[in-house]
This record gives C-alpha cells, structure tokens and sequence, in this order.
C-alpha cells in the first residue's frame, strides 16, 4: 500500500520520506527569516529586536502546538502499519477534537495574557508596543498552527510527506509578497509582518484539509467513526499533550535564556536574534529526519518489525549526526556573513555578538542531532512521558546556567548554555531509547513464543 514503511531499506525509505519533510521545515522557517530580513531592514534594528524578544514564547505556545499534533500522528502511524483501519480512524478523529478544544483554549489565554507576558520576558520599553502588536496577532493565529501540523501530521503518518511540502511551499511565495506589501506598502510595522506569517499559515492549513477531503480516501470519516470513545480520546490526550508538553518545557528554558539576554540590552538582543533564526533555520534537517525515523519506527513497531526498527534508528542518528558535524563548521566561520541577512553591515556590534553565538553552536551542533531525533525516536516508540522528561531535563539545565551564571559573565554565558542542555539530556536520552527498544523486543519475542 502507497506510503508504507515497514518493506524496503531502512535508510532509503527515512531519506525519501525525510527531503520533503526537510524542504517544508525550511520553508517554515523561511516564514520566520522573511520577516525578520524585512522587519530588520526595512524597520530597522529596534523593530527586529521588538520580534526577536518574543522568540521562545512564540517556541513555548506554538511548539507546544506542534509536538501535540506530531504525537497525534503516531497511533495514526502505528495503526497504519498495522493495516488496522477502523482503529486509525477512530484515532484521527479524537485527535481532530482534541485539537479543536486545545486550540480555543490556548488562542483566548494567550491573546488575555500577552501583554503580561512580555513584562515576564523583561520587554524593554522602547521595543514593548510593536513587541505586543507582532505576539498578538501570532497567537490569533494559533488555530491555524494547529489546522496546519495536524492535516500535516495525519498526511504524514500514512506516509505522504510530499503534499504537505507542497502546500506550505505555495503559502511561503504568499507570503513574501504579504509581508512586503503589508510592512512596505500599507506600513503596518511589525504587526503586519505577523499578519503575513498567520494568512499564510492559514492558506497551507486549509489546503491540506481540502487535499484530504479530496483525495485521501482512507482518512475519510464514516458516521461510525465520529463517535465519542472515551478511551480512545484519552490515548490521544496520552500521545498529544505530552509531547506538546514536551516541546514547551523545553521553550521554558529558552524563555528563561532569553529574558536573561533581555536583560543585556538592545545590541546583545539584535544579536541573539540574528543567530537565533539561523540556528532555527540550520535545524530543520534534525527535524525533518527525526519525524521520518519516528513514523518509520510508529509504522514497523505496529507490523512487529523489532529488526527494522532498530536500524531505523541507528540510520536516522547517523545522518543527523553527520549533518550536524558539518552545518556545525558553516556556523562557525561564516555566521557573520550569515548575520548579515539581518543585520545591516554597519552594525558591527550587533554582526560581533550574533557570530559569537553561532560560533559556539557550532562546535556542539552534534550534540543537538541526538536530542532533536532521539525525543523524536522515543515518541516513536510509544514513551511521550519519557520524551517530557528529556525536555524538563533540557529545561533545567538552560535555568539553572541562565539565571545563576548570566549575573555575572554576561553574554558569554548565553553562548554557551544551549549546548550545556544538549549534552545534559544526550545523557539521559541515549540509555533510555537503549531501554524502550530492549523492551519492546523482548515484547515481540515473548508474543512470538505464545
């Protein structure tokens, strides 16, 4: 059937599934650099840090958005593999619902607590008004993160990471020309640079919901499927929020990162940002190979494939790994020049301090590989919670470092302490994923012999 993983080599079926995944990751992020280069150069430094220092709660609210809707997929996966159509369904549609309630819930809290929030952030208050015209309208926009992930996700778990690409390719074009047309034309500052990303996320979203009313038949919904279970809404909640949680305490790390580096002033905040989007920019390939390893273990863990699982995972960290060794060496001697997409040339301050950040990324970009695929992994395998635990790990690490060390050595503190959280939870991540999978082997083995 069109879209399995569980027959093939393992490598060339994660990289096929992996390239399209990649693309749409850098077109997402693409979103984000467009209106940063506008923002930064059409309005100038301070406009770019009043985006920029919102940063990590845009991670914390809508990566939470994300990880749900990636860990709504994977029963959707596992299912899938399983040939169990009637079960899949009926996971499809309680995550649609979960989805649903999460997204009112999150859009109205949000929107009610943003100015607080950016006083939690320690807005400086030159940057403070256009800081909360660009966050509000982002988080109006949260039902069409969500609309986006989740059509993507569930295209996704069946194994079709090509149409998603393609959709979010068409809203990147759109939305160029809207974050010109509103910053430049209609001068709607940084609020309209939102207002491009959210219309363009929209537009994605919504074709995504039409190609699979259209075209993917076996996501279509009976009236049987539609009915409340309660149990099965719960395994949803159980895949879900975890991994959503996941996502977001990992962000409460880098929020505490960022209000400390908040608190250095304007040009260290510019700085912290240029690097900040090409570090986000620099990891969608993690992203992209670890979701392909996570819907490939889902789908084989459901066909009783232990074997294909485990090289799976072993090809997945092998890319990412070497992938990270050499995006690592490009942050380091061309962050600078990479900056400058941001930054006008003549800020030298600003190019100084967002080179000093990438350059210390990339002598651990390595590190993040493990962590970005290996939580992935383990969400694969069926353990969000232990997923959770490697984000809280992540967490505490960037607080602790940030709030007792920043007083005192500055900016080179905030240089440093990502990586720190990498190599903290690599430690608990690769032990772990050692353990699920030696457990569900024996699993498999013990079902065998019945």
């Amino acid at each position: 059937m069109k879209g399995r993983m569980t027959e093939g080599k393992p490598l060339p079926l994660i990289l096929r599934f992996a390239i399209p995944m990649l693309l749409g990751n850098l077109l997402q992020q693409t979103y984000n650099i467009i209106d940063a280069a506008i923002v930064g150069r059409i309005l100038g430094a301070n406009a770019l840090a009043s985006v920029g220092l919102s940063t990590s709660v845009q991670f914390l609210i809508l990566g939470f958005c994300t990880g749900m809707c990636s860990g709504l997929g994977v029963p959707v996966a596992k299912y899938f593999g399983a040939n169990d159509l009637k079960q899949m369904k009926s996971c499809e549609f309680h995550g649609m619902l979960l989805a649903g309630i999460v997204a009112v819930i999150l859009t109205v809290s949000c929107a009610i607590l943003c100015p607080a929030i950016l006083h939690i952030m320690s807005a400086p208050e030159e940057l403070f008004d256009d800081a909360y015209a660009y966050l509000l309208v982002i988080f109006l926009g949260i039902p069409f993160t969500i609309l986006y992930n989740l059509m993507a996700g569930i295209l996704r778990a069946i194994g079709n990471s090509r149409i998603p690409f393609v959709f979010l390719a068409v809203s990147t074009v759109l939305n160029i020309g809207l974050d010109l047309f509103c910053i430049a034309v209609l001068g709607w500052g940084c609020a309209g640079a939102a207002i491009a990303t959210v219309m363009s996320q929209a537009i994605s979203g919504i074709l995504c919901l039409v190609y699979i009313i259209k075209k993917e038949k076996i996501l279509h919904l009976s009236a049987g499927d539609r009915i409340f279970k309660k149990r099965d809404f719960l395994m949803m909640m159980g895949m879900g929020i975890p991994m959503g949680l996941q996502f977001s305490v990992t962000a409460i790390g880098s929020m505490v990162m960022q209000a400390s580096n908040n608190g250095l002033g304007a040009v260290y905040v510019s700085g912290f940002t240029a690097g900040t989007k090409i570090k986000q920019f620099a990891m969608c390939p993690f992203d992209a190979i670890g979701t392909a390893v996570s819907v490939f273990v889902g789908q084989n863990y459901g066909a009783g494939k232990p074997e294909r699982m485990r090289q799976g995972i072993l090809d997945g960290f092998a890319a990412g790994i070497a992938y990270g060794i050499v995006s690592g060496l490009i942050l380091i001697f061309f962050g600078r020049n990479l900056s400058m997409l941001f930054v006008s040339a003549s800020e030298a301050a600003i190019l100084d301090a967002s080179a000093r950040y990438l350059w210390a990324l990339g002598c651990f970009y390595w590190a993040l590989a493990i962590v970005a695929i290996g939580r992935l992994v383990v969400q694969g395998l069926g353990y969000p919670a232990m997923a959770v635990t490697a984000g809280l790990i992540e967490m505490v690490a960037r607080t602790v470092i940030c709030m007792t060390l920043v007083p005192r050595f500055g900016f080179t503190v905030i240089c440093w302490a990502d990586q720190s959280a990498w190599l903290t939870a690599d430690l608990f991540l690769i032990p772990t994923i050692i353990l699920i999978y030696r457990r569900i082997s024996r699993s498999f083995a013990k079902n065998a012999l019945q």
